[in-house]
C-alpha cells in the first residue's frame, strides 16, 4: 500500500495533500479564482505555477499529490515535475479516470468535462495516464462515483481494475453529490474473487457538508485509506466568504479561516489525507497551518453547527460558475 509510506513519515504536514484541480486548467468553480490566477492563464503560466506549488508543498512536508485526467494538463505538469526529480521516491501520486476534459483550455466552454465510467474509457484514460506518469502512479481512482454509476456493477470493469491492483496499482474511487454515503457503502460491497476491490475512497467533506462522515468512518474501519477533497467548499470557507462562526474561531486561534476549516477535518480519526486545493503559495502556506491548529470541543461544536442539508449544499455547488 503506497499510503503506508505516509504512515511512516514524520513531517507534521504529511497527512495534508496537494490537489491540482485548481491549477491544471484555466477554468474552475472555486470562488476568488480571478484574484488567485489573474489574467495570464496560459499553459506555460499554469505549468510554472503548478511546479512552484509542488516545490513549496514538498519542502513543507506534503507527500501526497492528487491529479485527474479531467484536470486539464495536471498530469502533464506533475509528470514534468517528477521527471526533473528522479530521486524523489517518497511522494505518493494519485490520479483519477472517468471524466474527460473537453474545455480546450478555455474558461467559457459550454462543457468543461464529460463523465463516462465505462471499461472502454478506463482503458483509454489508463493508457493516457501511463504515458505521462508511468510507474510513478501509485493510486488510480474512479472519478466521482454516485449510487447509479455503472462502475459499481460493471463486472468487466471490476476484473480490469483487479488486474491492475494485482500488478501493484492501488485502486480507489471518489464520490460526489448528496448521496455520497450511499455510493461509499455500495463501493465497499464490491468484491472480485471474494476480495474487496477498492483500497481508498476520496470524498467531499467539510464544515458545510458532513453527510459522508459515518460512511467514511465505516470505510476506514474496513481498511480503506480515506482522502478528503473540497475541504474549503470551493472557497466558501475561505476568509472573504467564510461564515461568522468560522471567522470567530479563526480569530481565537490567530490563524486563517482556511487552516481552521482543514483542521476540523484532520480531527476526524478516519481522515487519512486532507487535500489542499491551493492555487497560490500564500494559500498553500496558510492551508498547511492546519496541522498546528488545536481546536477545543467548544470550537468544534460551534463549527459543527454550520453543516447544511446535503441536497442544498450540492445544489449551491452546482450553481457555482466556471471562472
Amino acid at each position: 500500500m503506497p499510503f503506508a509510506r505516509l504512515a511512516h513519515a514524520t513531517t507534521p504536514t504529511c497527512h495534508i495533500g496537494l490537489g491540482l484541480a485548481a491549477v491544471g486548467r484555466p477554468g474552475y468553480i472555486n470562488l476568488g479564482r480571478d484574484q488567485d490566477l489573474g489574467a495570464n492563464r496560459s499553459v506555460d503560466a499554469l505549468r510554472e505555477r503548478t511546479h512552484e506549488l509542488l516545490d513549496a508543498a514538498y519542502a513543507q512536508g506534503v507527500r501526497y499529490i492528487d491529479a485527474a485526467r479531467s484536470y486539464g494538463r495536471s498530469e502533464e505538469f506533475l509528470a514534468d515535475w517528477l521527471n526533473a526529480r528522479p530521486g524523489l521516491d517518497d511522494v505518493v501520486v494519485g490520479s483519477k479516470w472517468g471524466y474527460t476534459y473537453t474545455a480546450g483550455w478555455s474558461t467559457d466552454a459550454e462543457k468543461h468535462e464529460v463523465k463516462d465510467h465505462s471499461a472502454a474509457t478506463y482503458e483509454r484514460q489508463r493508457a493516457e495516464t501511463d504515458a505521462l506518469l508511468g510507474d510513478r502512479l501509485d493510486l488510480y481512482q474512479i472519478h466521482s462515483v454516485t449510487p447509479d454509476s455503472p462502475a459499481l456493477t460493471d463486472k468487466e470493469l471490476h476484473a480490469r481494475l483487479a488486474e491492475a491492483a494485482a500488478g501493484g496499482l492501488t485502486v480507489g474511487f471518489s464520490t460526489s453529490g448528496p448521496a455520497q454515503a450511499d455510493a461509499i457503502r455500495a463501493a465497499l460491497a464490491v468484491t472480485v474473487d471474494g476480495e474487496p476491490l477498492f483500497r481508498t475512497v476520496q470524498s467531499t467533506y467539510n464544515a458545510l457538508e458532513t453527510s459522508a462522515g459515518p460512511a467514511l468512518a465505516e470505510a476506514h474501519d474496513a481498511g480503506l485509506t480515506v482522502l478528503v477533497k473540497e475541504g474549503m467548499a470551493n472557497g466558501r470557507l475561505a476568509a472573504p466568504h467564510a461564515p461568522d462562526a468560522l471567522r470567530a474561531v479563526a480569530e481565537e486561534t490567530s490563524l486563517g479561516c482556511d487552516a481552521v476549516a482543514l483542521a476540523l477535518i484532520l480531527r476526524e480519526p478516519w481522515a487519512g489525507v486532507v487535500l489542499s486545493g491551493a492555487a497560490t503559495l500564500t494559500q498553500l502556506a496558510s492551508n498547511l497551518h492546519a496541522a498546528a491548529v488545536d481546536l477545543d470541543e467548544d470550537q468544534a461544536a460551534r463549527l459543527a453547527a454550520l453543516a447544511e442539508d446535503p441536497r442544498a449544499y450540492w445544489e449551491r455547488r452546482g450553481q457555482l460558475p466556471w471562472h
